[in-house]
């Protein structure tokens, strides 16, 4: 049986059909929920907000408009989003602990404990740190385009800007981050 492309499925989905929107939720859930994990460092926290960037994507579906017949750009835009309500709402959260004089110690999910995700964990760690380094238009754009795997003209879409933009961008990102580690493996 062939495989349906991401527009029949929305147009089922936009007219109420759960099973398609689980197909989709199947098909693109576990990116999604990697982008959350790169960008919060947390498997729980990434575990929360896919379900999150999935209620959203329920909840506005007659209102999505695909690029390319693929729902993936506009889901990561949505993940981009939610993961910045997210630490904004950490922040307040951490200035009002702060206020009170609390102080609330980071308990880590269990599961990191696992020996293969601890090596994961930093790894990511230490891109992510790497990525700190870069201004944040660039960073975006290394996070969608080498990390994420979208093109240039899909991560275009994603960050609501022009694709030359997108690849002076990433060039310059690849530049500054060669420079950082010399022996990393961008690929061009």
């Amino acid at each position: 049986m062939a495989k349906s492309s991401d527009r029949m499925l929305w147009e089922r989905v936009a007219g109420g059909d759960s099973a398609a929107f689980a197909q989709l939720y199947d098909r693109y859930s576990g990116a999604i929920y990697n982008f959350l994990y790169r960008r919060t460092g947390s498997w729980s926290d990434a575990e929360d907000l896919t379900s999150t960037v999935f209620l959203h994507a329920w909840r506005r579906r007659t209102e999505v408009v695909l690029d390319r017949d693929s729902v993936l750009p506009w889901l990561y835009r949505v993940a981009e989003y939610t993961a910045r309500n997210e630490w904004r709402s950490k922040a307040r959260y951490r200035r009002a602990l702060a206020a009170a004089n609390l102080r609330v110690e980071h308990v880590r999910d269990h599961a990191d404990d696992v020996a293969r995700r601890l090596e994961y964990d930093e790894q990511i760690q230490a891109a992510r740190e790497s990525l700190k380094r870069l201004p944040k238009q660039q960073r975006e754009i290394v996070e969608l385009c080498i990390w994420a795997g979208l093109d240039q003209q899909a991560a275009a879409v994603a960050l609501d800007i022009p694709i030359g933009t997108v690849k002076s961008r990433l060039s310059r990102a690849r530049k500054q981050l060669r420079a950082l580690d010399p022996g990393s493996s961008l690929e061009d």
